[in-house]
């Protein structure tokens, strides 16, 4: 006869083996979500150069034409600079005959850290570090986001 407090065949957990297998998971867990946030802001930041280098090799291309003659004739105050991001998306007609017309960018970028198509810019009589736009020419662009990157600079001094 089998006793009452026989090993019967069981299935399943016990509570302890439980409490460990949950204890586990939430280390685990809670170690991979610094990481995925290190690996975010990572990618963030490599699009963040990305769309800069972007514009800013429009902007430079647009000058370069303009300092030979290229472009036609421009505003006085402008300084060869294009006037804004848009003028550089819709581009200019060459005053050649064939009226060609020249892009310089096929798309204003997405801002990867605030998530909208709108930058900050800089006129080349502007403060480097200034946050409003004289808006004479475009010389340059920069984040709106307050944030700060892994180095430690805001992502508005990139």
């Amino acid at each position: 006869m089998r006793s009452v407090f026989a090993k019967r065949n069981r299935r399943g957990l016990t509570l302890i083996e439980l409490i460990v297998a949950f204890t586990v998971l939430l280390v685990l867990s809670s170690l991979a979500v610094p990481l995925a946030r290190a690996r975010l802001r990572a990618d963030r930041e490599r699009e963040l150069r990305r769309a800069l280098a972007e514009v800013r090799k429009s902007i430079d291309f647009y000058k370069d034409l303009c300092d030979a003659n290229r472009l036609g004739p421009q505003k006085a105050d402008t300084n060869c600079y294009p006037e804004s991001l848009e003028q550089l998306v819709k581009g200019i007609k060459l005053p050649d005959a064939n009226g060609t017309q020249v892009r310089f960018l096929r798309h204003i970028p997405r801002d990867p850290m605030t998530g909208s198509y709108e930058w900050g810019m800089r006129s080349d009589r502007d403060d480097p570090k200034s946050t409003s736009w004289g808006s004479q020419c475009l010389f340059d662009i920069y984040t709106k986001s307050t944030e700060k990157g892994s180095d430690g600079t805001p992502y508005s001094e990139w």
